[in-house]
C-alpha cells in the first residue's frame, strides 16, 4: 500500500505526523486501528480540519512493516 517512492517522503510516529499536518506538509495519513484512543482522535481531528485523507491499517505491527521498520507504528504520514 505504501510505494517505495512514498517511503522516501514518509515520516513515522505521532509527533511527526501531527507536525506535518499542522504545517500543511501532509499528503496522506496512515493510522493503525489499534492505536491509543488519544492518538487516534487527535490525528483524525487534525486531518479532518486540514481535509487530509486517513487510511486505516489493522494493526500497529502491520503499519510498522509497511513503513519498513521492525517495530509497530501508531501512525505515519506521506509528505507532499
Amino acid at each position: 500500500m505504501i510505494s517505495e517512492s512514498d517511503k522516501l517522503n514518509m515520516m513515522v510516529g505521532y509527533k511527526q505526523t501531527l507536525r506535518a499536518i499542522n504545517e500543511d506538509k501532509a499528503d496522506r495519513i496512515y493510522l493503525a486501528e489499534e492505536s491509543d484512543d488519544k492518538i487516534r482522535s487527535s490525528v483524525e481531528s487534525a486531518a479532518e480540519t486540514k481535509n487530509i485523507q486517513v487510511f486505516y491499517i489493522k494493526s500497529m505491527r502491520e503499519l510498522g512493516a509497511m513503513c519498513g521498520i521492525e517495530v509497530g507504528a501508531s501512525c505515519a504520514v506521506i509528505l507532499k
